[in-house]
């Protein structure tokens, strides 16, 4: 494929306008939950309070956060079907598998990081922390679904099954909704918006597309596939240098 089939204006399309449209959902989804979740975890604090009454008191609260479960249910499960769909029948490649390479590139960029060598670790389409966040997002994810379900109907599931399992549903529930909040606001945000490579804000999947110099520095691999140009291995450009190149 040459490389004026795939570059307009200076951008790769990297993401579909469905890929774009189920991120906004599943950010939609999750940002309600959180709200809705963590105002019932924290129900003592102020904060929590003001939250509650707004919405029309814990009982709205409640329905709200259940309902919306539902549709977040819904978008993970259609992903992995769909994902699963695709990789085995329609031989999409396995680009989220996590795999040996994915270690030795973590290992190779610490190395970059601390200046011991002088290029970055050579990615394909997605890097290891984007494959350890997802990978992260969907097996938390069904633990979320299977705990709160748990929650919900809570005396169907002692019919078959100990009495015990409501109290781990709910420490299992509140704690992984906690520790999924932290980690997009410490590690997601960090890497879409206060990253010094994309600051003020990445706009990829907002907008599909990424510069060409984004692409050679943080995916050469993909670049060289889907251009069938190969990448000058000099010296790696700093992030002003590819932000110039941005405009």
């Amino acid at each position: 494929m040459k490389e004026s089939d795939v570059i307009v204006d200076g951008k790769i399309r990297r993401f579909s306008n469905f890929r774009i449209i189920e991120h906004q959902l599943n950010m939609t989804a999750f940002a309600i939950l959180v709200i809705t979740g963590l105002s019932q975890k924290f129900h003592a604090y102020n904060f929590s309070q003001w939250i509650i009454i707004n919405l029309g008191g814990i009982d709205s609260v409640r329905l709200i956060h259940r309902y919306t479960g539902l549709c977040f249910s819904v978008l993970t499960i259609s992903h992995i079907l769909v994902g699963s769909v695709g990789v085995i029948f329609r031989k999409w490649p396995a680009s989220m598998v996590i795999n040996k390479k994915d270690f030795t590139d973590a290992i190779e960029n610490i190395r970059y990081y601390f200046g011991i060598t002088d290029q970055p670790a050579r990615c394909d389409r997605y890097d290891y922390k984007q494959k350890f966040e997802y990978w992260g997002v969907v097996v938390g994810g069904l633990l979320m679904i299977a705990t709160g379900l748990i929650l919900w109907f809570p005396t169907r599931v002692v019919t078959y099954l100990p009495g015990e399992l409501i109290p781990a549903a709910k420490a299992a529930h509140s704690n992984e909704a906690l520790l999924a909040f932290l980690v997009i606001v410490v590690w997601h945000l960090y890497n879409a918006i206060f990253s010094p490579e994309v600051f003020p804000l990445d706009t990829a999947i907002f907008t599909g597309k990424i510069s060409v110099s984004r692409m050679k520095h943080e995916h050469p691999l993909e670049y060289e596939r889907i251009t069938g140009e190969s990448i000058d291995h000099g010296p790696a450009k700093g992030t002003e240098a590819i932000k110039q190149e941005t405009g």
